[in-house]
Order: C-alpha cells, then structure tokens, then sequence
C-alpha cells in the first residue's frame, strides 16, 4: 500500500474526530452567520463588517481543525493551511478599509448623512496657531 492509501484509511483517536468536527463545524457556522449578515444588514456600513470579521474567524477555526487533523494523519506538521488562512487575514482588512473609504467618499460627494473627514478642517474653524 501507498502511504497516502495509508492517509485515506487511517483511523484517527475519536477525541482528534470530536475536536476537528467541533473546528470545522464552528467555523462553517461563522461563516454562515457572516454571509446571513451580509444579507440581513440594512447599510453598507454595516454590510461590510460581518463578512470581513465573522468569515475571517470562521477561515481560522477551520484552518485549526485542518492543520490538526493532517497532522496528526500524515503524523508531520501540516502547515499548508496555514498559509490560506495567512493571506486571508492579511487581505480581508486592507479590502474592506478600501471599500469603506471608497464608500464614504461617495457618499459625501453624493452630500449623504456621514461622519466628516478627519484630514479637512472643519468650516468655520480658525486653524491658524498664535504665537504665545
């Protein structure tokens, strides 16, 4: 038999079944509830949170569940995972900072209802500094 025969057949401790199931099963959950609040959400604003956050832990719980369960089948550090859920949490955030701020932009072009940019005074506002 081939070892990655060995791999598909191998009979893992049913504590490693239980905690992986748990991984997964909770991370899918995430998931779910991050794409449930994508949909659910009534404002761009809030829109953009729940995938970005819930979604991000979600990839994380089942990159445990994976990296702990072909560790423990091919018995060798698995870590390839681990690059997946890397880049995702190194991508999500600088997208949904680009959104949000492509978002808020044109809304204020648009003279909607949203908090002002910090980096323009505000009218009316002496921003000259007197000498003491």
């Amino acid at each position: 038999m081939t070892e990655a025969a060995n791999t598909a057949t191998a009979i893992l401790p049913l504590w490693l079944e239980i905690i992986v199931a748990v991984l997964v099963l909770a991370g899918a959950a995430l998931a779910l509830l991050g794409s449930i609040g994508l949909l659910r959400l009534p404002t761009f604003f809030e829109r953009v949170h729940a995938p970005s956050i819930i979604a991000t832990l979600g990839c994380w719980l089942i990159m445990h569940g994976t990296v702990l369960y072909f560790s423990v089948a091919d018995r060798s550090l698995a870590l390839h995972a681990l690059l997946i859920a890397v880049f995702v949490a190194i991508t999500v955030p600088v997208m949904s900072i680009f959104l949000m701020r492509a978002a808020l932009f044109r809304a204020r072009q648009a003279g909607r209802n949203v908090p002002p940019s910090l980096s323009q005074p505000k009218a009316g506002v002496n921003t000259e500094v007197k000498d003491a």
